[in-house]
């Protein structure tokens, strides 16, 4: 009994380290893929009142090509092309660096130069940000394919949800109570995730993009993109990059739009931060600021962009886990599977 059990489970090991080899290269899309079929799982149900689970599923993926993906890939290669425009054609007269260079000697009576090492160092900076940040882009094949994939994934989770979980519900050795403790918290966490961080930074950054366009930031479209990554991030937020726009105005001597910018970032951007995100947080899920952000930074490092989410998924997870064993320790040492 015992050599086939653990037959069984050499077995197990084997086809569970090849799955996890398949499963590698177009690990980003496949975590993309089961955010977005939570996300829209709601309206799966919704719709499964009136149509076929299949026709459901179908309708949603095409939404979701219509409102997401397409929309994605669109802003992506307008903000490649953008970072791109101003690496190669950025020059003193654009940043107004002679205007910078005569504000800072009437303020230290020292002359600088800016235009020529600081740009240079930019634009090197710049270019190996923007190499950095579109390698996962390099090759459009396997960037094709893991859209059709992330796409055809999101079809079957939306269609087969129910049998999916019904499956886990028998496959894992664990009370039923305590498996539906356990996906009741991780529901919780991922929609934290999802309102707390993806919804609060979106809608964060467009507010804080529409207040550079109003008072005239060059390169507004990039830089609300940049703020929109940055507010996902708690503790940093978009602060670093309105910051260094009132300063920017500051320095180009127009104090009443560097004003007007600063009232505007810290009243209309701060309030929607501070309403919108603890009410998130303390709604969805209660994690420390310092977890959320060690799992944002930790999961980046770790999984890539979809870190961005699953980091703070991923350590909220084991707060619950830990929990769950806590509490039902005693028992569980009693339980077996028949049970």
């Amino acid at each position: 009994m015992r050599l086939a059990r653990g037959t069984l489970l050499a077995i197990a090991a084997v086809f569970i380290a090849l799955s996890v080899q398949l499963v590698l290269p177009f690990l980003q899309y496949v975590l993309g893929a089961v955010l977005l079929a939570f996300a829209l799982y709601p309206l799966q149900r919704r719709l499964e009142r009136r149509v076929s689970p299949m026709t459901a599923a179908l309708s949603l993926v095409s939404l979701a090509v219509v409102a997401v993906v397409v929309p994605f890939i669109l802003v992506l290669s307008a903000i490649v092309d953008e970072a791109q425009y101003i690496l190669e054609n950025v020059d003193a007269r654009m940043l107004r660096i002679d205007a910078i260079e005569s504000r800072i000697r009437e303020l230290t009576g020292y002359d600088v130069t800016l235009d020529g090492q600081l740009i240079g160092s930019g634009q090197d900076l710049g270019r190996t940000a923007l190499e950095q940040s579109t390698a996962a882009f390099s090759s459009l094949t396997t960037f094709a394919i893991g859209i059709v994939l992330a796409l055809f994934l999101v079809y079957y989770l939306l269609k087969d949800a129910e049998a999916l979980v019904a499956w886990l519900y028998r496959t894992m050795p664990l009370p039923e109570d305590i498996q539906r403790d356990l996906y009741s918290e991780f529901t919780d966490l991922l929609w934290a995730v999802l309102f707390g961080h993806v919804f609060v930074g979106v809608a964060q950054g467009l507010v804080a993009g529409l207040g550079f366009l109003l008072v005239g930031i060059p390169n507004t479209a990039f830089w609300t993109i940049v703020m929109i990554v940055l507010a996902m991030v708690p503790l940093i937020g978009t602060i670093p990059i309105w910051g260094g726009a009132v300063v920017y105005l500051v320095v180009l001597e127009q104090p009443v739009l560097a004003g007007a910018l600063f009232v505007y970032c810290v009243v209309v951007v701060g309030v929607t931060d501070d309403y919108l995100r603890p009410f998130a947080v303390d709604r969805y899920a209660e994690l420390n600021p310092a977890v959320i952000l060690l799992g944002i930074l930790g999961g980046a490092y770790a999984f890539g962009v979809m870190g961005l989410f699953y980091g703070p998924i991923v350590l909220g997870g084991l707060k619950a886990t830990l929990r769950v064993i806590t509490d039902n320790w005693e028992r569980l040492g009693a339980f077996t599977v028949t049970e």
